[in-house]
């Protein structure tokens, strides 16, 4: 919506000054609204709390001058459109002010006639200036929902989903690889719901250890085993008229799943130790980045319980396969971390583009968010290049293969796609030390995660004790390197 009854700041020590230019702006429309101002400091706690069109403003005033009041508008307000008025002495100031981004000036005794024409121009400037900013907030809520961020026709139909889901009750399963957002799209579900003003709680069973996942959901009473000093509630209660959303739940013991399944028939559960039914009133998200459908055939996951779960499935695709969202992902990220960062990156070069673009984004969107962080912290100026991206997105360090190891026959070994007696050619220096170790380090504790995953048959806790990690260790490290995606690959190739 643009502007309709332009707000114009005087800003003048000298009252005379302010009572001619109030004239003749209120001559030339008497729509506009005029406020005043004696120096820069009043000036500038009027520009905190009211939506100026226009500042005219002298240079010299007590105070606060107004060079110093007009950087402290600009930083409040970057938009805000600033004339001023100058002595014969102060029009070098000014334009130094024209080269920071004020918008014209004129100088005392003014011409009354330059003086309508000056504030008119202004005018029709910061109208333009909110149009396009109306322009890009449409297109943007065109866009998104809540805080996810797409224009791909996956992404369109994953918001008219959550829009059918919003005013019942309905459990939702929101499939996908790791870093595409399905605990974004649980949350938006919360928070434009019927339970709204009520607590989402959030379980991710692969964080918690197995054998304390239990208590920690249903809660225990006091001695039902070792170390339970006091009663205590457990996540599913504290849901209670709420939503509850549990991720990983491709991950719950079979155990676990019969007593999650009582839950969505009765609604009722048990604390551990103890008999007394306790009614819950909840609504059930569950996430995973597994194929339960298969899981069920091979007896891993309870076909009850899927088909509970599985009232309204949402799939969101990963991000390789809707490229058409990454130009506004970045738009997004780069608004977002402009503030956060001190920065202010307004483009991406055309190069840049087509790399992003080209690149698998195995870590998916929050590999991405990631990935500008990096750029916007390694940019000079206000585009990102191609060199601010990390090696791997540059293409100078493909991502590693599905292969594991192979001898070359020197002694020396292929990590991937990572030929080692490359990475230590001692006569290649173009690389730096820091960046070439890291590189290293990452393939090296990929290969072994994989053989370890190997060893194991994919059993990931039994992985985790191999490794000597947690079970929330391995599953963000094989995020990181993408291995999910490799592991649904070799499946579907029989390996």
């Amino acid at each position: 919506m643009s502007i309709s009854a332009p707000r114009i700041l005087l800003v003048d020590d000298e009252e005379n000054i302010r009572f001619t230019l109030r004239e003749v702006l209120r001559r030339e429309d008497h729509n506009y609204q005029i406020d005043e101002a004696a120096d820069g400091e009043a000036a500038l706690e009027k520009v905190r709390s009211t939506p100026y069109s226009v500042v005219l403003m002298d240079m010299r005033m007590p105070r606060m001058d107004g060079m110093s009041a007009f950087r402290a508008m600009r930083a409040i307000r970057p938009d805000l459109t600033v004339v001023f008025i100058t002595a014969h002495g102060t029009q070098r100031t000014a334009m130094e002010a024209l080269q920071a981004g004020a918008y014209d000036y004129f100088t005392k005794p003014f011409d009354l006639t330059e003086v309508r024409i000056v504030v008119r121009r202004a005018i029709e400037k910061a109208n333009l200036l909110q149009q396009l900013e109306d322009m890009r907030r449409s297109q943007a809520a065109r866009y998104s929902f809540d805080r996810l961020i797409g224009q791909s026709a996956a992404m369109q139909e994953i918001f008219g989903l959550i829009e059918r889901v919003l005013d019942n009750d309905v459990t939702v399963l929101i499939t996908g690889e790791s870093g595409t957002g399905k605990e974004l799209i649980a949350t938006a579900i919360h928070n434009h719901s019927l339970r709204r003003e009520q607590p989402m709680v959030k379980v991710n069973t692969v964080a918690i250890p197995e054998t304390l996942l239990e208590s920690e959901m249903f809660g225990h009473e006091r001695g039902a085993f070792t170390g339970a000093v006091s009663q205590k509630a457990g996540k599913i209660e504290a849901a209670d008229k709420g939503t509850l959303f549990l991720d990983e739940i491709g991950d719950m013991s079979l155990p676990l799943q019969a007593k999650l399944l009582r839950v969505l028939q009765e609604r009722e559960i048990e604390r551990v130790g103890s008999n007394k039914q306790i009614p819950v009133d909840i609504r059930i998200i569950a996430a995973t980045n597994c194929d339960l459908a298969k899981m069920v055939e091979e007896g891993q996951f309870r076909e009850d319980l899927y088909y509970r779960l599985n009232v309204l499935p949402i799939h969101v695709p990963p991000l390789r396969k809707r490229h058409d969202d990454i130009p506004v992902l970045l738009d997004h990220f780069i608004n977002i971390y402009n503030p956060r960062l001190r920065r202010n990156i307004s483009t991406v070069s055309e190069a840049t583009l087509q790399r992003l673009l080209n690149y698998p984004w195995p870590g998916n969107i929050r590999e991405l968010e990631n990935t500008v962080q990096r750029a916007m912290l390694m940019a000079t100026g206000a585009s990102i290049e191609v060199e601010h991206l990390p090696p791997s997105v540059r293409g100078e360090h493909p991502v590693a293969t599905q292969n594991i190891a192979y001898p070359t026959g020197d002694g020396a070994e292929v990590f991937g796609d990572l030929d080692l007696r490359a990475l230590l050619d001692t006569e290649d220096f173009s690389q730096p030390l820091a960046e070439r170790l890291q590189q290293l380090g990452d393939h090296l504790e990929k290969f072994l995660i994989r053989r370890a995953l190997q060893k194991t048959s994919g059993h990931r806790q039994d992985t985790a004790t191999l490794l000597g990690i947690s079970r929330k260790s391995l599953h963000n490290k094989m995020v990181r390197y993408g291995l999910f995606s490799e592991e649904k690959e070799r499946a579907a190739n029989g390996d």
